[in-house]
């Protein structure tokens, strides 16, 4: 707690009083850009890796960055708070780009790899969340990598793309797609280099958003 203590102090001090012109504004209401679907692992930061001010980013984690499905009627097949998360930002908040962002060496991806059901006595609640991962088990054998990424990132990286088939599955989600009004990416964040790649369909992999990226990107 001491860290902790020690953090909201520095926020009161050092933070609060350049931030509170920003903040007195936001409490009016929020105009975010941008639905993050990511992990709850503690190394992965969205506004840190997005350079978000407050405001811009409405965020979402989870255990895996994972998204249950919708179903035949469009209510989620498991927790209903990524659900309740998408339609509150396209139908009231008016967001029109949508992210599923995973990382390197995830715990989740790691766990559904030696199979849920291991743990399912200690961690029940755990391994029924994973089983909305299980599909990257399959989608991983239909991709191509870079050499070297090892089985979990490689399963972390198709987890991306099958969530983000889950978040289309939701009829405010499936309408916007038809009508070009919503955007769906794939992002991944390699924690030891400190880079976020971004899936580009074109070339069916996650590539690094290095700066020659990023100006390639920005000028096309």
């Amino acid at each position: 707690m001491e860290r902790l203590f020690a953090g909201l102090i520095n926020f009161k001090e050092e933070l609060r009083p350049s931030l509170k012109p920003l903040f007195e504004k936001l409490a009016h209401g929020q105009t975010p850009e941008l639905l993050l679907f990511t992990c709850c692992d503690s190394r992965v930061v969205p506004h840190l890796i997005t350079s978000g001010e407050p405001g811009e980013v409405f965020v979402v984690r989870s255990i895996g960055n994972l998204v249950a499905p919708a179903d035949a009627r469009g209510q989620s097949v498991g927790d209903v708070s990524e659900a309740s998360a998408i339609e509150y930002a396209l139908e009231v908040l008016g967001i029109r780009d949508i992210a599923v962002c995973g990382h390197s060496n995830c715990g989740a991806m790691a766990a559904v790899q030696k199979g849920r059901r291991s743990f399912a006595d200690v961690a029940p609640n755990l391994a029924r969340w994973l089983e909305h991962g299980e599909p990257a088990l399959q989608r991983v054998r239909t991709m191509h990598f870079d050499e070297g990424l090892g089985e979990v990132d490689q399963l972390s990286q198709a987890n991306v793309l099958v969530q983000l088939d889950h978040v289309a599955t939701y009829e405010p989600v499936r309408k916007r797609l038809r009508q070009g009004e919503v955007r769906l990416h794939g992002l991944w964040f390699d924690i030891g280099h400190a880079m976020v790649h971004l899936h580009e369909a074109d070339k069916g992999a996650f590539v690094p958003l290095d700066e020659a990226e990023l100006t390639r990107l920005l000028t096309t």
